[in-house]
């Protein structure tokens, strides 16, 4: 599926092909509800598609991470967080560890997106307390990340579009 994407003031314009356009994801991590107001939903596309726009506007952010070998130490996270610096709307993320996606943020695209079927909260380890997580039929909740990636969640409803 092809799906286009902008900031708010309109300065960075994108679009991409998604395998995976399902925004069935919602994460709570400290990142996410810092920079995207509680929590954010990313699809997946293909970062040789990635087309852009309006370059010039672009910021990007590189987290401060835990240490996973030095307990109590952080790092700087090789993943950046792509956003406006005009009017900072989160755009998509990229990571060098995985070179061949880029991570969209569903609340930068324009294009009419699918409706999940289900929705998966992760990362509720790291949620505000204030944040109303919804439970019940339809949703799925794990404290960090879920073992299922987002294109075999995908595959096992039926929705990978290859």
């Amino acid at each position: 599926m092809e799906i286009e994407g902008a900031c708010h003031c309109g300065g960075v314009r994108f679009s991409a092909t998604s395998l995976t356009p399902y925004p069935y994801m919602r994460c709570y991590c400290s990142i996410c509800r810092k920079t995207a107001g509680g929590y954010a939903i990313n699809i997946m596309a293909q970062a040789e598609t990635l087309r852009v726009s309006g370059e010039e506007y672009l910021g990007f952010y590189r987290a401060r991470v835990e240490d996973e070998e030095h307990a109590g130490r952080f790092k700087i996270s090789p993943g950046k967080r792509y956003f406006c610096r005009n009017c900072a709307s989160a755009l998509w993320a990229a990571d060098p560890r995985w070179p061949e996606w880029i991570y969209p943020f569903a609340s930068a695209i324009d294009t009419p997106l699918p409706e999940p079927p289900e929705v998966v909260h992760i990362m509720l380890a790291f949620a505000a307390p204030w944040i109303s997580v919804p439970s019940g039929e339809g949703h799925r909740h794990f404290s960090r990340y879920p073992e299922e990636s987002i294109e075999d969640w995908h595959k096992r409803h039926g929705f990978y579009q290859p």
